[in-house]
């Protein structure tokens, strides 16, 4: 970032130069217009400005206020701004190369940023070995069975909604306007289901090749895209919400695991399945996350083991930049209030099922629309039947929440 701090070094400068010369302007201006200067004053100016001076900056400088006077139309104040930044080299040179500078560190810090935003997530090997550093399981996981007070008296005291609620990744920046239970639990988020069997739900993976404990290799539906299928059918089917999966493939780059552009990759197939599809009012990406070995991510719901999920959200801002304006979304707020709603349900209907919701500083694609999650639902070391009874209880949860 060190390109953007020197080109705000040298505006700094330039206008500190433009003040000084603008106020020299203004001083030969009142004296060629008849303005009366004060005795000491002049006598000062008269020392470095003689009448060979002030002659030589009327024919030089201040053409453009007689052009002014003349009616061209340009105010006086910013013919003096456009003089004083002629007069100084640096004031023009700043301004040519500001965007020049920035525009290649706009570049630069975007590929940086979508580079993070693919690994940000936790990754495992093909032994099912963790890459990279891991989440903060102490803070993340809920294994409890006991729900949590969630009355509004209490969600309203932001410590306790975020030390209760929410893990938030040590870069990544949230606060109590961002967090606002009572804002973000009165948003409506209801949706029609209408006679037709127009998709109201669009669920993909930009990790298409997440696995679990005893999947099957080579056999999709024991894989994360599996589950996905699953959670189609028990929307669409149990509880009648019409619901489109979609099986693209986009973290394998010739045949080979590759998650390096996968969000990127996905971004503008699903764009056009949205667009195809104007009904879908409901995205949801579906991962699997990788946590380290011996970690079981279970808990146990009506009688069956079944692995945890944890809504994942994307902030599109951090501690060190704030706002991103390379992954803008302008629907931040409105997913938030789906995990925290969501994340609100599963506390009353099924405690222990959900970790905290986790905050993390990049997009992820959920600018998608207004109802975007991202769900990490179990991990490497679940088995298919935990995941599988999990696809269940999360689709309780989906229509608990959406339908009315």
């Amino acid at each position: 970032m060190s390109g953007v701090k020197n080109v705000k070094v040298k505006i700094r400068i330039s206008r500190v130069l433009m003040v000084v010369s603008a106020g020299i302007l203004f001083l030969l201006a009142g004296i060629r217009l008849g303005k009366k200067v004060p005795e000491e004053l002049w006598m000062k100016i008269g020392v470095v400005f003689s009448d060979a001076a002030v002659e030589h900056a009327k024919k030089w400088w201040l053409p453009g206020l007689a052009c002014v006077e003349a009616g061209e139309e340009k105010t006086p104040w910013e013919w003096v701004a456009d003089r004083a930044m002629e007069l100084l080299p640096i004031g023009t040179y700043v301004e040519d190369k500001e965007f020049l500078d920035t525009e290649v560190e706009d570049r630069e810090t975007y590929a940086m940023i979508l580079a993070r935003q693919e690994s940000d997530e936790n990754a495992v090997d093909e032994e099912g070995k963790l890459i990279g550093e891991e989440k903060p399981l102490d803070t993340a996981v809920q294994t409890s069975g006991t729900p949590i007070d969630a009355s509004m008296e209490k969600l309203m005291n932001y410590e306790y909604l975020l030390g209760n609620f929410y893990a938030v990744d040590g870069n990544t920046m949230a606060d109590p306007q961002l967090l606002n239970a009572k804002t973000l639990l009165e948003k409506d988020l209801h949706i029609e289901i209408p006679d037709q069997e127009e998709p109201k739900v669009l669920i993909y993976h930009t990790h298409s090749q997440e696995a679990f404990a005893d999947s099957a290799p080579g056999d999709p539906a024991t894989s994360i895209v599996g589950m996905g299928a699953y959670l189609t059918q028990l929307l669409s089917e149990t509880y009648k919400i019409p619901t489109l999966h979609h099986e693209g493939v986009y973290d394998l780059v010739d045949g080979k695991l590759d998650r390096s552009q996968a969000y990127q990759l996905a971004e503008p197939e699903i764009q056009k399945i949205l667009a195809e599809h104007p009904s879908i009012e409901v995205v949801i990406d579906l991962h699997r996350d990788g946590v380290v070995e011996g970690t079981h991510l279970v808990t146990e719901v009506g009688g069956k083991p079944t692995a945890q999920i944890m809504f994942f959200n994307g902030l599109s801002r951090t501690k060190a930049n704030g706002n991103i304006s390379y992954l803008p979304n302008p629907y931040i707020e409105d997913n938030l209030a789906f995990s925290l709603q969501l994340q609100l349900a599963a506390n009353e209907k099924y405690p222990g099922f959900t970790r905290r919701i986790f905050l993390r500083g990049y997009r992820y694609n959920m600018h998608f629309k207004p109802r975007t999650l991202l769900i990490e639902a179990g991990a490497q070391t679940n088995t298919v039947e935990e995941m599988r009874n999990a696809m269940e209880v999360l689709a309780d949860t989906l229509a608990h929440v959406l339908i009315k």
